[in-house]
């Protein structure tokens, strides 16, 4: 078996299998390629190409992750989502489910009003709010609208801490966040704060620059808001937070006052 699916509500990949660094987060639902295994770790390719190490208890092995995937048509938008064994509120929690997570939602009218049927990765089925989750969006559709819609998702992390690799709103980082923001819209971005070849994200002009663009520093990446501001996740400020290149505004950070380096998926 050459494939996993992540079964647990969130679990790190490791820079190295020795190593306590988490360089990624993986979201229950997805899934990834293995390419090796060293000292008792998996080491695995995600989806979009990065990697890093897991433990094996922490994933479901498969031939292939093709059929879950064709499943799983339904994230978490919520932070969290409690996933019960009826649909009611006094059942049993079978997980929490943070958001970006993925299931296989079944059909509304076999629950309660208000509740989902999900099957979870690991096997487990059971009930959602279904004002916690939304179908998975595919990167298509007008640009104004893609270009609103990943700002919008960016917005939902608002006070959401900083945790390195993190990509949940439990904690995320600076690119965890401008990557998670365009996940949850069907678009996958390399996963570190800088533009690499091969991946959707190109260089532009700073005159082009419109929302929903990242943004590069050294070593930290924004998401352009327009008329100066920016979202980001930083350690200075323990968390994600709105910004701004404006000199006059109170929020102003002039440590980032120059960007380095704008980037988009649209040109």
């Amino acid at each position: 078996m050459n494939e996993i699916i992540f079964t647990e509500p969130m679990t790190p990949l490791m820079l190295r299998p020795e190593s306590g660094e988490m360089t990624d987060e993986a979201l229950c639902g997805m899934a990834a390629s293995i390419t090796g295994e060293e000292r008792g770790m998996l080491r695995v390719r995600m989806r979009y190409r990065y990697e890093g190490y897991v433990e094996p208890g922490r994933v479901r092995r498969v031939e292939s992750a093709a059929d879950w995937e064709s499943l799983a048509g339904h994230r978490v938008i919520a932070p969290t989502a409690d996933v019960m064994s009826e649909p009611l509120y006094e059942s049993a929690m079978l997980a929490t489910l943070p958001r970006g997570a993925m299931f296989a939602a079944g059909n509304e009218s076999d629950a309660a009003p208000g509740w989902l049927p999900a099957t979870l990765a690991g096997g487990g089925r059971g009930y959602i709010r279904s004002v916690s989750v939304r179908p998975a969006r595919k990167w298509e559709g007008p640009e104004a609208t893609l270009r609103a819609n990943v700002i919008s998702d960016a917005k939902l992390y608002l006070g959401a801490q900083y945790r390195w690799g993190g990509k949940s709103h439990c904690g995320l980082d600076c690119s965890g966040l401008v990557g998670a923001s365009y996940m949850l819209n069907g678009l996958y971005l390399y996963r570190d704060a800088k533009i690499v070849a091969g991946y959707p994200v190109r260089e532009i002009p700073a005159d082009r620059a419109k929302p929903a663009d990242p943004m590069f520093w050294d070593g930290h990446v924004g998401l352009y808001l327009g008329e100066g501001l920016y979202i980001h996740s930083t350690q200075r400020s323990s968390g994600v937070v709105i910004n701004s290149l404006n000199p006059s505004d109170a929020n102003f950070r002039e440590d980032l006052a120059t960007v380095k380096q704008w980037g988009s998926v649209f040109d």
